[in-house]
C-alpha cells in the first residue's frame, strides 16, 4: 500500500505523538518506528519534519485517506502502542481521540 507524502507526514505524526503520549520513549517503540521506516519509507529527517505540523493538520488529512488506508493506520498505531508491552491509558486516548476525528469506529 503506498501513501502520499502528505499522508505519510501526518502517519508519522501521529505514531510519534503515540510514542511520547506516556512521557517515556521505551525500547520497543524505538524498534517499532525503526521497523516502520522501512515500512511506510521515511526516515529520520522525515520524522524532524513530522513534528512540525499539528495533530488537527495531520487529522485533517488522514479523514481524507480511503477506508483501507485507516485501517492500515489503525493496525500500525496499535502496534506502535503496545510495543513496549503494553499501552498507556494516554496512548489509548490519543488513538481514540484520532480514529473518532477521522471516522474511524475501532477501538485501542
Amino acid at each position: 500500500m503506498e501513501f502520499d507524502i502528505s499522508e505519510k507526514l501526518a502517519m508519522v505524526h501521529l505514531i510519534d505523538s503515540v510514542i511520547v503520549a506516556d512521557g517515556e520513549v521505551h525500547n520497543g517503540e524505538i524498534n517499532a518506528l525503526a521497523k516502520l521506516m522501512d515500512i511506510i519509507d521515511f526516515d529520520s529527517n522525515f520524522l524532524i519534519q513530522a513534528r512540525n505540523i499539528d495533530l488537527e493538520q495531520s487529522v485533517h488529512i488522514l479523514k481524507e485517506m480511503p477506508e483501507n488506508k485507516k485501517s492500515k493506520l489503525a493496525q500500525i498505531l496499535k502496534d506502535v502502542a503496545i510495543s513496549d508491552g503494553y499501552i498507556h491509558e494516554k496512548e489509548s486516548d490519543v488513538i481514540q481521540h484520532v480514529f473518532t476525528e477521522i471516522g474511524l469506529s475501532k477501538k485501542a
